[in-house]
């Protein structure tokens, strides 16, 4: 049982990755490493259930906090071109009417 789960996560992320390769989009190669992160998730406490180690479950909610907060940042800083996020135009400043 064990087994098959394995082979079945290996090769979801296996084509989680090929689609991070081929795209098409910036959004789908986003999707699939979020994708791959969440199934290397997996594999941890996949892991961490086979060699009877729970703290392998510790580090996989820490692995998925970070693919989370990680996957946020990059779509923001893909949309906005900064981490900032939407900046508003300054005023211009306004020009003394004795000068040109």
């Amino acid at each position: 049982m064990e087994a098959t789960a394995s082979v079945f996560v290996l090769v979801t992320m296996a084509l989680a990755l090929a689609r991070a390769v081929r795209g098409p989009t910036v959004y789908d190669r986003i999707a699939a490493v979020n994708a791959f992160g969440t199934m290397t998730v997996l594999v941890l406490v996949l892991v961490g259930f086979l060699t009877d180690r729970p703290e392998f479950e510790d580090i996989a909610l820490l692995y998925g906090l970070i693919n989370f907060a990680g996957t946020i940042a990059v779509l923001k800083f893909v949309k906005y071109s900064s981490l900032a996020g939407p900046q508003e135009p300054r005023p211009a400043a306004p020009r003394a009417e004795g000068r040109r």
